[in-house]
């Protein structure tokens, strides 16, 4: 009863932060393409094989401030752009709850590769896509010395998430709900 009373209110409190977000704090398309933009240029700074992959993929989702905070109950919520071709094409939102033993609050930013050109259009046509249900999405973790296998990588989406010092260890991007906003 206890956990159902906890996930009822994070998945509200979700809710409420979405559409208080899209109201009041939203950005507006300049800035997401200006945030998108250094996060890009980071993500080319401190990941080795980042211009190679970017290369490659049909699409790039990137959202370059994914807010995260708990106390207990937890939620994260961030918005971003897609680009084809090195263009924006379409503007989106990511959010999720979380429930468990959490304190604090965390900023990252997380890009998403689309390699796939089937992967990339069901993305787009999904009216809400969250990662593991409607495709699974391979978070790409560095290893030793900060290196990048890329050389294994054959799934149709994959992930970085990373932070002011580079990637991240051990994240997962399941649960993660992402909806096309206007702007």
């Amino acid at each position: 009863m206890v956990k159902r009373l906890a996930a009822t209110i994070g998945i509200l409190m979700i809710f409420g932060i979405t559409e208080f977000t899209d109201t009041a704090w939203a950005a507006s398309a300049a800035e997401i393409d200006a945030k998108a933009d250094s996060a890009l240029k980071m993500f080319y700074e401190k990941v080795g094989p980042a211009k190679e992959l970017s290369a490659k993929a049909k699409g790039i989702l990137i959202f370059p401030d994914v807010i995260k905070a708990g106390f207990g109950i937890g939620g994260e919520y961030g918005e971003g752009a897609l680009r084809i071709n090195g263009k924006t094409v379409d503007y989106y939102n990511t959010a999720a709850a979380s429930i468990g033993l959490q304190l604090g609050a965390q900023e990252k930013a997380v890009i998403l590769l689309f390699l796939d050109s089937k992967a990339l259009d069901d993305f787009r046509k999904s009216d809400g896509w969250e990662a593991g249900v409607d495709g699974s999405v391979a978070v790409v973790e560095w290893g030793a010395g900060g290196s990048v296998d890329t050389t294994n990588i054959k799934d149709p989406i994959i992930g970085f998430v990373f932070g002011n010092k580079g990637l991240m260890f051990n994240l997962t991007l399941e649960g993660s709900k992402m909806s096309k906003i206007k702007r």
